[in-house]
């Protein structure tokens, strides 16, 4: 049956990439990365990985949420990158990681909630986490339960203080790695690094402001040396980015108001956030080399139902 399924999925898939028609989803139903070597394959928002490694759900200086959405895959130079990020941040006293998505078994677009993620090079990491993550690991029912906190105050225009420091240590070392490409934070945060001035300050360039973004950071990886079949983004511009920021932000008020400022502007920019929200909810198709990793062997298993705790 499952076979019958992808089969048809894929014909289906490959007259999308034709006609441009919606496709089916099938990536979120793999529980078990594709055999081979790893490899992402496509671009970001539409691709799949090869040889996934799964991100253990504790380490040192991190902790995985949501375990149940089975996203916890990656390219393994994310995994190491993670691994290493949740070290230094141990190391400096920060506290610990909380860790959104990364990838499905097999990347691909998720069910819901992302255009991108999808071959092994993105992840989620929350800026905010309780005080008992400090000292053990959360409960698999609190991971499931618990809601990320948004460090931005919007009437005010600016970031909460008790987490200013703190986002801003903990982002300088995410976008230090030589691996990362991009940062993704809410553009109020790209703002108030900008405004603080540090001395060194070529780790902004990679702090990029998007929709969203006010209650975790998206860290996106380049692609891996050698990895001929992964897309990679366009170069970034020269310079810190701080002058970007005026078609992202409205200007500040004198005093604030009594009611909630909008810090992100409803239709800056209304093209590239239609285009977002579309392939959030549509997709798109997936490069052909992606087809052979929808087969199934007979040991492999459905993916977890939502709501089901991580095994």
């Amino acid at each position: 049956m499952w076979r019958e399924y992808l089969a048809f999925a894929v014909v289906l898939a490959s007259a999308a990439l034709v006609h441009g028609a919606p496709a089916p989803n099938p990536w979120p139903e793999f529980d078990v990365p594709a055999p081979g070597p790893a490899r992402s394959i496509g671009s970001y928002s539409a691709g799949c990985l090869q040889g996934a490694e799964e991100l253990p759900l504790d380490g040192l200086g991190y902790q995985v949420m949501r375990p149940s959405r089975r996203r916890n895959f990656g390219h393994p130079s994310l995994l190491d990158y993670i691994g290493k990020l949740g070290k230094r941040v141990h190391a400096q006293k920060l506290g610990v990681l909380l860790v959104g998505d990364l990838s499905q078994a097999r990347g691909g677009r998720a069910a819901s909630g992302h255009a991108s993620h999808q071959t092994g090079l993105d992840v989620d990491v929350w800026y905010a986490h309780p005080k008992q993550a400090r000292k053990r690991p959360l409960a698999m029912l609190m991971r499931e339960q618990l809601v990320a906190e948004s460090v931005v105050d919007d009437a005010r225009h600016t970031m909460v203080p008790r987490w200013r420091g703190h986002v801003t240590s903990v982002l300088r070392l995410a976008a230090s790695d030589e691996r990362v490409d991009r940062v993704f934070v809410n553009p109020l945060i790209k703002q108030t690094l900008c405004e603080a001035a540090p001395s060194q300050r070529a780790w902004l360039r990679k702090i990029r402001p998007w929709y969203g973004h006010a209650d975790h950071f998206h860290a996106r990886l380049g692609c891996a040396k050698g990895d001929a079949d992964c897309q990679s983004q366009a170069t970034l511009p020269a310079g810190d980015g701080c002058d970007e920021l005026a078609k992202w932000l409205r200007p500040r008020a004198a005093k604030p108001a009594k009611k909630v400022i909008r810090s992100l502007r409803k239709v800056a920019p209304p093209s590239q956030l239609a285009r977002y929200k579309k392939a959030v909810s549509e997709g798109s198709g997936w490069p052909a080399q992606c087809n052979a990793l929808l087969e199934v062997a007979g040991d492999e298993r459905i993916a977890a139902k939502p709501g089901e705790l991580s095994r």
